[in-house]
């Protein structure tokens, strides 16, 4: 596999925004959506040809949130499929347009870097308080009358959201573990782009046993971007959204973006109440989690991707002297585990056959196909592409 950099290459968890697959006023169909995140596959690009190690996140709730209502609609024709399946659902749709989009542009960039979709079950504790307190909206509008019905026949906590009518509600726990992390650093080890964990992933809870089962939640895409950065040993943990930075006083004529700023000066501000609950609060209080533990986080717009991870824009979030510490000693423990794991033959080398070998040079060759919109128009009206 060609490597970018003769550097030993960083390694960087990518979270992405709703902006980067569906923009506001935009309903939703696959022509937008691909558009979209083939614009955002482009600068993600970048990042590998400078000689990132990416890992790819990503939010799910507008395409979770249809398949409900597809649910809704079609329930009495087709048997409904619960939360967790929805979230396996979408991680295979829009893990497929990220995984397409990229690929393309790594090898219009002669990149013999692959790109895989890891559908990811996160694990979140069943005693979490989370689930005495359902607080997450999902899925389509109802009346009083049918929301108070739904909730005595099917047990379902409803809320009404803002006078716009009646939602259900989900609880929303802190995730505990990345399930397949271990496959997770094996490729990513091998220069492999992993595209994993999506919509903070697929909420399951353990038995005592160790088995696995799925459960009605939602998990903050953010703080599980955070552990999988932790749990991969990242370097950085870049989030990406609609604004160019973090602010202090936002909305107000004291704004003041914040540039490279230290965790106890993050800290500070977010006790300070300056990060909605709603909007940058989530994202901040991922980006602390991670300096907390050693390593860099940003916090960026979608259309400034390089100069956010070269320092040049967006919001930065510094340890403190001395944090580094903790992340050497869990990048140390990694490398450890991978290496025992080779001397007990549980992982085969990596070498490249000739075949192998011949393919990626005819596909270098062949150069790159980067999306077509007008046959990705064809498709999403039904027609042939």
């Amino acid at each position: 596999m060609a490597e970018t950099s003769s550097k030993t290459p960083k390694t960087v968890v990518v979270a992405l925004g709703g902006n980067a697959i569906l923009q506001p006023g935009q309903v939703g169909t696959f022509e937008e959506q691909l558009f979209n995140i083939d614009g955002a596959m482009r600068r993600i690009a970048e990042l590998v040809e400078d000689g990132w190690r990416v890992v790819l996140t990503h939010g799910n709730g507008p395409q979770v949130g249809n398949l409900l209502i597809q649910n809704a609609l079609a329930a009495r024709t087709v048997a409904p499929m619960p939360m967790d399946v929805c979230g396996a659902m979408s991680q295979g749709q829009i893990g497929y347009m990220l995984e397409q989009t990229l690929q393309n542009h790594l090898r219009m960039r002669r990149l013999e870097a692959p790109v895989v979709t890891v559908l990811t079950q996160v694990a979140v504790d069943a005693k979490d308080t989370a689930f005495t307190n359902p607080s997450k909206p999902v899925g389509p509008f109802y009346s009083e009358a049918v929301a108070k019905k739904m909730m005595l026949e099917e047990g379902l906590a409803m809320k009404e959201d803002a006078g716009r009518g009646w939602r259900r509600v989900v609880p929303s726990p802190e995730p505990v573990e990345i399930v397949p992390i271990a496959a997770i650093r094996d490729m990513l080890a091998d220069g492999i782009c992993v595209i994993c964990s999506g919509g903070g992933g697929i909420p399951v809870v353990r038995a005592k046993g160790g088995a696995l089962s799925g459960i009605d939640a939602v998990i903050d895409k953010d703080l599980a971007a955070a552990l999988l950065a932790h749990e991969v040993a990242a370097d950085a943990l870049l989030i990406l959204t609609d604004v160019p930075q973090a602010y202090v006083d936002y909305g107000t004529p004291q704004q003041r973006a914040l540039a490279t700023v230290t965790l106890a000066e993050m800290q500070a501000y977010a006790a300070a109440g300056h990060f909605k609950a709603g909007s940058m609060g989530p994202k901040v209080a991922a980006c602390m989690r991670f300096v907390a533990a050693g390593g860099t986080a940003i916090i960026g717009s979608l259309t400034e991707v390089v100069p956010a991870m070269n320092g040049e824009a967006g919001t930065r979030i510094m340890p403190e002297a001395g944090a580094g510490k903790q992340k050497a000693q869990h990048t140390a423990d990694h490398a450890a585990k991978k290496h025992a794991g080779k001397a007990r033959g549980k992982k085969t080398g990596s070498k490249k056959t000739a075949a192998k070998k011949a393919d990626a040079s005819k596909a270098a060759q062949a150069g790159a196909t980067v999306i077509d919109i007008n046959e990705a128009r064809k498709r999403a009206a039904g027609g042939r592409a």
